[in-house]
């Protein structure tokens, strides 16, 4: 996420009520989770094991609950509670913005594209051209929508991420100030949910397409021409590369990368990052050959201990 106007690192301090290491004009531009982090940008950690990987990130201004040693051209956030106080940047910068009609007056529709009745459009939401958005979806403040994309009923864009912290008197929730994009000539099937980013975007690439009942959680980047069967679920933060298909009901963990033109079977759980070009199956999740021969292998075994007994 980006700031509307350059920040400097007091403004941020003042805004967060929290004491700093830097120079009072130290630039800030933006705020983003660690795996889309760039210059200028503020990163938060609160837990000793991820000290060392946000000090060295790209980000220039750490949000951390220890005063360490500040490396070399960056600034330092020095907050009791670095989740809560990233909360309060994501509520200044992007605050909830009541919707009064429908369709908002500030969304804006493309030419040829054709809105069905008791469809929600959002704040600030961009549809292309020549789409066709079907009954009763919903889309999220902020979300961007290319040309030719059908959106079949029952869907909703950009709701929140699911990112809790566990605190003692319950589960505190990570805000999302992120939004969704949605290239040209994807097509969404009926009752699928797309999470909009944390603090950057949801991207599903040019030529995709989902079919029913497909969850694709915060962050996560699908890439061109991919196939996702129904019920499918993807967490948060993962990249599916071009031309990959997930067949029906393949659960997918956060963090990990499927490479291009990779073919998973159904029921599939994925645990970690695949190679492209090859075919998927079982949980946990190995090449499909070798997987569907040991289940063969498995199915031996009450033979082979008859033949023991006997001997």
């Amino acid at each position: 996420m980006k700031f509307p106007t350059t920040y400097t690192l007091k403004q941020i301090a003042e805004i967060l009520g929290v004491e700093y290491v830097g120079s009072d004009d130290f630039a800030v531009l933006g705020m983003n989770e660690i795996h889309v982090v760039e210059s200028g940008d503020i990163v938060f950690v609160d837990h000793p094991k991820y000290y060392d990987k946000a000090l060295t990130c790209k980000a220039t201004t750490v949000l951390i609950n220890k005063k360490v040693d500040c490396p070399e051209g960056k600034a330092l956030l020095i907050s009791e509670d670095p989740f809560s106080d990233f909360n309060k940047l994501t509520q200044f910068f992007k605050p909830f913005e009541k919707s009064v009609n429908s369709i908002a007056a500030s969304a804006k529709i493309g030419e040829g594209t054709v809105i069905q009745p008791n469809v929600y459009l959002g704040n600030n939401v961009e549809i292309g051209a020549n789409c066709l958005i079907h009954a009763n979806v919903a889309i999220y403040d902020g979300c961007s929508i290319g040309d030719n994309v059908t959106i079949h009923s029952g869907s909703v864009l950009g709701s929140d991420a699911f990112y809790f912290k566990n605190r003692p008197e319950g589960f505190d929730k990570l805000k999302s100030g992120g939004t969704i994009v949605i290239q040209n000539n994807v097509e969404i099937g009926a009752g699928c949910t797309i999470d909009k980013g944390v603090t950057g975007s949801t991207i599903i690439g040019e030529g995709t397409k989902l079919d029913n009942q497909v969850q694709v959680g915060h962050d996560t980047i699908i890439g061109k021409k991919c196939l996702i069967a129904a019920q499918c679920g993807i967490a948060g933060c993962v990249v599916i590369e071009d031309e990959v298909t997930l067949w029906g009901q393949v659960g997918v963990t956060s963090a990990i990368r499927i490479g291009k033109g990779a073919i998973v079977l159904a029921q599939t759980g994925i645990s970690k990052s695949l190679a492209g070009g090859k075919t998927y199956f079982g949980s946990p999740v190995e090449e499909a050959r070798k997987k569907l021969k040991q289940m063969a292998d498995v199915k031996k075994i009450p033979s082979i201990l008859e033949k023991l007994k006997q001997q």
